[in-house]
């Protein structure tokens, strides 16, 4: 029998979901606190926050928000960056991705590897229902910072458990900042996906995706240009 061994890696957020969709999410639980515990209207709170990141990003947002509203303390600060990273995400894939991954898994094997906090990833992962999606789920940061993007560490062991080359791998993601340069440069393919926050961005060719795709719903396309290696299976049948 004749297997295919591309294997596909999927970036997280803003490939599979929209992310700002779990920071709003995050917004209104830490809302819901203030007005709870302070007196605060949630829905001007919530207001303030998307104001703030809208203008400044997301550094100071609850800084922001406790001092206009004279609450401000680093105690305070800390409590909300505990409910945002804690609470438990309204997010959800489109109907497209949904169908799309669930085709995908019948054909390759599906691996994800995604950076960020590893209370937070793990919440939007169940909030997705994406366990029994991915054959694994590699949270960057378990193996320590170091291991996070740009690194192959997490690429490397999906590799050696594959027994595949470089050039077998597929990975699509959004940020050409850390997603796509240090596999380029290995030979692994690249697809980035323009949506989310660096969609617009210019980069050059050694950061950028080898190819680049609209939205997800573009994958399959995109896949056949991508010539898979072909290899008898291990039983040699």
């Amino acid at each position: 029998m004749i297997v295919l061994s591309m294997i596909l890696v999927f970036d997280l957020d803003d490939t599979l979901y929209e992310e700002m969709a779990y920071v709003r999410s995050g917004f209104r639980a830490v809302a819901a606190y203030g007005e709870r515990e302070f007196g605060l209207d949630a829905t001007k709170s919530l207001e303030n926050m998307l104001a703030h990141i809208a203008a400044h990003g997301r550094g100071k947002v609850f800084d922001n928000w406790l001092s206009t509203n004279g609450g401000f303390s680093r105690k305070r600060v800390s409590e909300c960056m505990r409910i945002y990273r804690h609470h438990s995400p309204e997010i959800e894939m489109s109907s497209s991705t949904k169908s799309l991954l669930s085709t995908l898994r019948k054909n390759f094997h599906l691996y994800m590897v995604t950076d960020g906090h590893k209370v937070v990833q793990l919440k939007k992962v169940d909030a997705l229902e994406l366990k029994a999606v991915f054959k694994r789920i590699f949270f960057t940061h378990r193996f320590g910072l170091v291991n996070s993007k740009p690194s192959l560490h997490c690429f490397d062991i999906i590799r050696r458990v594959e027994r595949v080359s470089w050039s077998d791998i597929v990975y699509v993601g959004d940020n050409p900042f850390k997603d796509f340069v240090n596999l380029n440069l290995i030979g692994a393919k690249t697809i980035r996906v323009r949506t989310g926050s660096y969609s617009k961005v210019v980069v050059s060719s050694v950061y950028d995706g080898a190819l680049n795709i609209d939205t997800l719903d573009d994958l399959p396309t995109a896949l056949l240009t991508v010539k898979p290696h072909v290899a008898l299976n291990r039983t040699g049948q």
